[in-house]
């Protein structure tokens, strides 16, 4: 499994370069305390080879007075380095280690377990490809396990192994496996983790971890080592959006002028247009130089000095892209923030921000929300106290440069320092490319030329409502989310079809996939979100279709403001009422129809609805039929 070769006799060159070529996987272990992260990371070592003789005889001789295993050989003495961990039997700080095999070349990153240490935890997901998350067989999914499955999904990492480890001591029970696998898989269903895979080891015997287990013959799945071989990460990059923070600039003599820095994302060719942030000067590329001599091309991450061929001012902390391809300018942003700071974080006091390579200052205007890691759900508080996350709006005292997070780690991600003792005191993942809290009221607005004209069909209304059988109308369908608006606007749209009807329904889901991607879950974003389906609907509605829609649409002003949109004598409000807990419950395996994220929502019901559905007693069936009674009655259909 090591990364020995013939050719390190051979031809040591061409090892260097085979081995140069290597792709490179950065992964964490992670969870609770005393899972075993250490202890696989040095089982993982010792199986593939990977520890040297004098290192692998110091580790046996501490087992005797450090170890945790009764004197025999403990690897989680390889990362468990300071003296404070082997006295404790601790993880304490984050441990990196080095190592390859004939595959691929690995850093791999062992973080603390411990509450207190959730920062550290943090710093060593920062750059990971791949999270390991470690569960104890015996104890099962606990709050860390769940607090660091949040992290490492706030934090992009796509990639998520869990290990079901101590498998032994459970006498490789497959029931406890499963029932582990489905208690995970049920919360992680509320994480933005689109790779999820499972498999039971014991770290300390080496079962599963390099070889298979005979002890776990129900497993069919892959060894430990294998999967981090063969995990396929390569579209992770984001080779698209050149985005190049000037770290330096070079000035050896008069005759040299380039700028230094580690490209981000994308990818860069000698000739190409390159805009400067802020100033939007443009330039091309002159030459593209590295330590081994200039190049006719780069991409991320590698580390160049570009220089252009006209002289623009550009400094430490701009940004070069493309023309074509810009982040956002701005000073006000929305971010969720990781606080790592035994003092509290209280909006309105002033910080250092870092991004990419610029320092500004600038404070937190306010705290939307805490996330309460255990059922995700949105809780509100006055600050954040140490390891707490949550969403904040950022302004800053000058523009920087940036991109939303999920899209670009670089440029998306910043920490804080404070200015007094400069410590580090949160880090942060930009949401937004713009603040909810200065989002305009489009309700209201006029049209942005004087110039626009309303079109008037050749088809009148009489003549669409002979060609159909029916009048036009919108139904709003209004309520928690998990009261069941989609399947009975889908079941509705079905019944009516059946029925010679023409109907089309507009999903909250659907519409955050398109028309709205823009849009977060905020009142201001809502209340948006509900105008441009209300704009749809009334189009809809021209060409002479019954159209149905199923939002949460929380507020009872904006679902009167959408009224007025569409006419009030083609708009009828049908509220889908359901107990919370009963709400709750549903989505505890079925997605709300308006986001794909859990929310709590504070929800108006409206005062006097067109038609009040129970969904706790009624079934989508009876649902439907009341909706087409209530269509008969105001002679619709």
């Amino acid at each position: 499994m090591s990364h020995q070769s013939e050719l390190i006799a051979s031809d040591i060159d061409a090892y260097l370069a085979q081995h140069e070529q290597k792709e490179l996987l950065r992964f964490l272990t992670c969870g609770s305390v005393d899972d075993g992260k250490s202890t696989l990371i040095g089982r993982l070592l010792y199986d593939s080879k990977m520890i040297y003789e004098d290192q692998l005889a110091k580790i046996e001789k501490d087992s005797a007075t450090h170890g945790t295993t009764g004197g025999s050989f403990d690897p989680a003495l390889l990362t468990d380095g300071l003296k404070e961990e082997r006295e404790q039997g601790i993880t304490i700080d984050v441990a990196y280690r080095y190592f390859s095999t004939a595959k691929r070349k690995f850093i791999i990153a062992d973080t603390p377990g411990h509450v207190q240490y959730t920062r550290n935890m943090a710093t060593g997901a920062s750059t990971a490809d791949l999270a390991i998350i470690l569960i104890d067989a015996r104890r099962g999914v606990l709050e860390q396990t769940k607090r660091h499955s949040f992290i490492a999904s706030l934090l992009g990492i796509k990639h998520v192994l869990v290990a079901v480890n101590k498998m032994d001591l459970v006498d490789f029970d497959e029931q406890v496996f499963d029932q582990i696998q489905k208690d995970y898989r049920e919360f992680a269903s509320r994480l933005d983790s689109t790779d999820l895979h499972f498999i039971p080891i014991s770290a300390l015997e080496g079962d599963n971890v390099v070889n298979l287990s005979e002890r776990s013959p129900w497993y069919k799945g892959s060894t430990l080592m294998n999967f981090l071989e063969s995990v396929y990460i390569g579209s992770d990059r984001n080779l698209e959006d050149f985005r190049f923070p000037v770290q330096n600039v070079l000035r050896p003599n008069l005759d040299f002028r380039g700028f230094s820095g580690t490209i981000s994302s994308g990818i860069i060719r000698k000739g190409d247009e390159v805009m400067a942030l802020p100033s939007q000067k443009t330039s091309r590329i002159k030459e593209i130089v590295t330590f081994d001599g200039n190049r006719d091309e780069a991409y991320a991450p590698q580390s160049v000095t570009l220089t252009l061929e006209d002289e623009i001012d550009v400094s430490r902390g701009d940004m070069l892209v493309r023309p074509g391809n810009v982040p956002k300018v701005e000073q006000k942003f929305d971010a969720m923030i990781v606080w790592m700071s035994e003092q509290p974080m209280m909006p309105g006091n002033q910080y250092l921000f870092k991004h990419t390579t610029k320092m500004v200052t600038g404070s937190f205007n306010t705290l939307r929300y805490r996330v309460d890691v255990n059922t995700m759900h949105r809780q509100p508080s006055p600050a954040l106290e140490l390891n707490q996350i949550g969403r904040v709006n950022v302004s800053l005292n000058q523009p920087i440069a940036f991109d939303r997070y999920r899209r670009n780690k670089s440029t998306g991600a910043f920490i804080v320092i404070d200015r007094i003792t400069n410590v580090t005191v949160a880090a942060g993942m930009i949401l937004d490319r713009r603040t909810s809290d200065d989002s305009p009221d489009h309700w209201d607005e006029e049209p942005q030329s004087e110039s626009l004209t309303r079109e008037i069909s050749a088809v009148s209304s009489e003549e669409r409502a002979a060609r159909y059988g029916q009048k036009p109308v919108t139904l709003l369908l209004t309520g928690l989310p998990g009261a069941g608006k989609s399947s009975t606007a889908y079941g509705l749209e079905r019944s009516l079809f059946d029925m010679g009807r023409s109907a089309c329904v507009i999903d909250g889901q659907n519409m955050r996939l398109g028309i709205s991607r823009d849009l977060g879950f905020s009142t201001v974003d809502r209340s948006e979100n509900l105008r441009r389906a209300a704009e749809f609907a009334k189009l809809t509605n021209h060409s002479g279709l019954i159209c149905i829609l199923a939002l949460v649409a929380p507020h009872d002003e904006a679902r009167v403001k959408a009224a007025q949109v569409v006419g009030g004598d083609d708009f009828l409000l049908v509220h889908l009422k359901a107990p919370a807990e009963i709400c709750q419950a549903r989505n505890q395996t079925e997605r709300d129809s308006e986001t794909t994220e859990r929310v709590t929502v504070d929800y108006q019901e409206p005062e006097s609805p067109d038609l009040v559905l129970d969904t706790e007693n009624l079934t989508t069936i009876e649902c439907v039929d009341e909706i087409v009674k209530l269509l008969e009655s105001t002679e619709r259909i």
